[in-house]
């Protein structure tokens, strides 16, 4: 006996980010809910997905119920981009259930929404707000058929007429009873939360019959193109083949000698973190590693928390931004996660079929984020990293550091062991001056140069100077004369 798989075609929703967290788009012919508390932008989203899908030969109804009249949506729908007005009338209709609603019938509400069903014969129907039907049929009318038999018989008749169909009610706790959670076939709750200043959305898929949803919660903005969601980066490329690290092919970082203590260069898919205080030339290192790129070919793309890439890092990056040839990450929205950062870093990345990325600093991308993500900063973080080298691009990052000189730290976030490479950037006083210094920690399975060397930062850049030779004590930021280094240079030093 010959088995035939079913096949259940999935339409493309519209939604930036949201087909992927469905688990390939969405299930046409399903029944669903779309939940939430007022506000959650469940309205929106519906309307973005309607506008998306209908069309002449699959046109939508929406059905609203009490307080939210066609022309009051009108109103506010139409300052989204997505909204066409061509479509009204045309591929979308719009019909109010506010009388039949208001009798507490759920009998002739039903039998309403059968008779403009198979007058348009829609392919996608909306009921906004499901809820109101709810409350309705709640009341002391003692109607002619139960919530449960209104529910099951709208679901039926949907699927049999082969409709793609989403119910949106306002919920605020899953934990609300309603056999609606039962019949839906996907069931997307819409969260809202507020906290200090930042308001943060998220979205759950808690049901999708048939198919492999991303798992947990999903933020997601409203902005004036719609909804847009970020699904979280490592799931995003999970099944992307994860290129092998290669110590052999390496990227020039634009500092000729910096180049040599690393053997030769940073190899292509590792991450580095370049660590030191303030003003120590963080930036201005990150900057040369982008404009390197560019003179070898390559694009590059930078994400910028705490100077604008365009006003001070120089002329020649910012006509490279200008051309097009480094792309840059719009930093500025309030209330970020890392998940937006992760996938805005990605589009772009594919945009430009960009090798080199920038983040620039980890402690101004902490900063910019809604207090809700900065208590698990370190788990984003680990899975931003994934990601991007997942996809083959070299990344350095930048992070803030105080100069202690009772202990030796290269990250405040405990998170150099992301990384397979660091430099570190230190002040230290000799003779009299402030001076920097530089130094390679790490590049994992690659040889590299353990010496100090002093730099200093002129018109060209980053310029690195001669080992620091004849000195112990450098790391307590106030050196010493070594007994070695008094008749010459410490024996055994490692020149890079």
């Amino acid at each position: 006996m010959i088995k035939v798989k079913a096949i259940i075609n999935r339409l493309a929703t519209g939604v930036p980010g949201l087909d992927e967290v469905f688990g390939g788009g969405l299930p046409e012919f399903s029944f669903n809910l779309i939940a939430g508390p007022p506000g959650s932008g469940k309205t929106t989203l519906a309307h973005q997905i309607m506008f998306a899908l209908a069309t002449p030969t699959r046109p939508a109804l929406y059905f609203t119920v009490l307080g939210e009249p066609p022309l009051k949506m009108f109103r506010y729908q139409q300052q989204f981009d997505f909204f066409d007005t061509e479509k009204v009338s045309q591929s979308v209709h719009f019909i109010n259930l506010a009388e039949e609603t208001a009798t507490g019938d759920l009998t002739k509400v039903l039998a309403r929404v059968v008779a403009e069903v198979e007058a348009h014969g829609p392919s996608l129907v909306f009921v906004d707000s499901f809820r109101s039907v709810i409350l309705a049929g709640e009341g002391d009318r003692n109607p002619f058929i139960s919530l449960q038999q209104f529910v099951q018989q709208l679901g039926m008749l949907m699927t049999s007429w082969q409709a793609t169909t989403f119910l949106l009610g306002e919920y605020f706790s899953d934990d609300d009873p309603s056999p609606v959670f039962t019949v839906a076939d996907g069931l997307i709750w819409l969260r809202q939360s507020v906290q200090s200043n930042s308001m943060v959305r998220k979205m759950e898929v808690m049901k999708m019959r048939g198919q492999p949803s991303l798992p947990g919660l999903h933020t997601f903005r409203i902005t004036e193109n719609g909804i847009q969601v970020f699904a979280p980066p490592a799931l995003a490329t999970l099944n992307d083949p994860q290129p092998a690290l290669e110590p052999d092919r390496r990227a020039k970082m634009g500092v000729p000698k910096l180049d040599t203590m690393m053997g030769g260069g940073l190899p292509r898919g590792y991450s580095l973190l370049v660590a030191g205080p303030s003003g120590s030339g963080k930036s201005i290192l990150a900057s040369a590693f982008l404009t390197e790129g560019a003179r070898a070919g390559e694009t590059g793309v930078i994400a910028a928390f705490e100077q604008r890439p365009k006003q001070s890092r120089g002329r020649v990056l910012a006509d490279l931004i200008e051309s097009d040839r480094i792309g840059v990450i719009d930093t500025r929205s309030l209330a970020l996660s890392v998940d937006e950062i992760a996938m805005q870093l990605i589009t772009e990345i594919q945009r430009l079929k960009a090798t080199r990325v920038v983040i620039d600093s980890l402690s101004g991308f902490e900063l910019a984020l809604a207090p809700t993500f900065r208590e698990d900063f370190r788990e984003s973080l680990s899975r931003l990293v994934s990601a991007l080298t997942n996809i083959g691009v070299t990344v350095l990052m930048t992070s803030e550091l105080e100069d202690r000189y009772n202990e030796l730290r290269f990250s405040p976030y405990g998170t150099a062991f992301l990384t397979d490479a660091i430099v570190v950037q230190r002040y230290i006083e000799l003779e009299g001056r402030l001076e920097r210094v530089m130094a390679v920690v790490k590049i994992r399975a690659s040889a590299h140069s353990n010496a100090l060397h002093l730099f200093h930062i002129d018109d060209d850049g980053i310029q690195i100077d001669e080992m620091l030779a004849g000195y112990e004590g450098l790391l307590g930021g106030r050196p010493t004369r070594s007994r070695s280094g008094l008749n010459g240079p410490t024996s055994g030093a490692d020149d890079g």
